[in-house]
């Protein structure tokens, strides 16, 4: 289930706020500037790869593209046998910004984005059909947990994919990981 936890960093064992209504996460994303929408999602074989899952979503990958600028879109697929998918979840774990914004739709699995805003972070649990927008600048980072099971459309206005530029705060250590807010037994 798609859920908003929102974080003290002062407090981070506990937060103070949680949701699985997607109008209020919608609602309370969009304050600070976040795109947070639920898609329709189609039926795909388990094994489609990144071609077939562009073209089966081509139509709202354009308008994205159309909407916002967007020159690239490709697919990032991860499973539990996947034979980095340690180093790739350390590559996420640590607090960074982008200078684009970071677009995430959810084809299928679940992933967990943070965002860093003033003394707050918002954990945002995000499932199949949710797509979330990171606003450029916004410090924050992604958990996928220990076992990854998820597919994401990612789009860039950067041809070059992914640059992060890390901030060098341990804030990300001391908030709840992905199998606490998950549910899953580390």
């Amino acid at each position: 289930m798609t859920t908003l936890s929102i974080y003290n960093q002062n407090q981070p064992e506990t937060a103070h706020t949680v949701t699985s209504d997607p109008q209020v996460i919608r609602d309370t994303l969009s304050e600070q500037g976040v795109r947070f929408e639920q898609w329709p999602t189609r039926d795909l074989p388990a094994d489609a790869d990144q071609e077939r899952i562009l073209a089966v979503y081509g139509e709202e990958i354009d308008g994205l593209k159309q909407e916002c600028g967007f020159q690239t879109a490709d697919v990032v697929s991860l499973t539990p046998d996947h034979p980095q998918k340690s180093e790739l979840r350390k590559k996420f774990l640590d607090e960074h910004t982008h200078s684009e914004d970071e677009v995430r739709f959810f084809v299928r699995g679940q992933g967990l984005f943070y965002l860093h805003f003033g003394d707050q972070v918002y954990a945002v649990m995000c499932q199949k059909n949710d797509l979330i927008s990171v606003p450029n600048g916004t410090r924050h980072w992604f958990d996928m947990g220990a076992e990854p099971e998820f597919t994401c459309i990612r789009l860039f206005t950067n041809p070059e994919g992914w640059v992060a530029s890390f901030t060098g705060e341990d804030i990300a250590a001391q908030i709840p990981r992905y199998e606490a807010l998950a549910g899953v037994k580390a």
